[in-house]
């Protein structure tokens, strides 16, 4: 399977992510502008917060491991306020904030680091082995093709990989579903992956 690496992805993501065991991650091809590979969905106290990484000569074809981050701007502080206040009070956020703020403390250079920085600590507090491989060209035509099939302007339902499973969130009455996995992991901890399991289309996974 193939799929492009994202910034702190959604529950979608790892669900697809659960149904193989070898999972290639696209590094040559080009940044798209207004996707998930610079951006995440969090839930704030009275919406839903889209926090977006700036990145240097967005408008430009760059590949996606050449692409520097544009530090300019004070995002990282942006980013963790907006964590924090959506995220300080929930159950695990003791356990679990720091991995995160010492990722973007780091400050790397590309996105495409701190995008792996980011799944590698997610699949390690998820207890989540998997074999991740980089790709090294780019191939139009590939199998389980997922580059750029989990989008924000694509619904989870139509790649039939995520299927809402409930959980107690932070705030709201009603239950938002394909958050950051960052929800799901500040707000059930240890049981993050059952909630995964249970979310993830496939009869395979138990």
């Amino acid at each position: 399977m193939v799929v492009d690496l994202q910034y702190l992805p959604s529950l979608e993501y790892f669900c697809l992510l659960l149904q193989h065991d070898e999972i290639r991650i696209e590094a040559y091809e080009y940044f798209e502008k207004q996707s998930y590979r610079n951006r995440c969905i969090i839930q704030t106290t009275n919406k839903i917060d889209s926090l977006t990484v700036p990145v240097q000569n967005g408008n430009k074809k760059v590949l996606i491991r050449d692409l520097k981050i544009d530090y300019s701007q004070d995002w990282t502080r942006r980013h963790w306020g907006a964590i924090h206040s959506a995220y300080g009070k929930s159950p695990f956020f003791e356990y679990y904030g720091e991995y995160f703020k010492k990722i973007l403390d780091k400050k790397p250079d590309f996105l495409f680091d701190l995008n792996l920085d980011f799944l590698t600590i997610c699949l390690k507090l998820l207890r989540l082995e998997k074999n991740i491989i980089f790709t090294e060209n780019y191939e139009k035509i590939v199998e389980n093709d997922f580059r750029g099939q989990i989008h924000p302007k694509r619904h989870f339902e139509m790649n039939r990989v995520y299927q809402p499973l409930a959980y107690r969130q932070n705030f709201g009455n009603e239950f938002e579903p394909n958050l950051s996995i960052l929800d799901l992991l500040f707000c059930q901890g240890n049981q993050a992956m059952t909630i995964l399991k249970g979310s993830t289309i496939n009869e395979q996974i138990n």
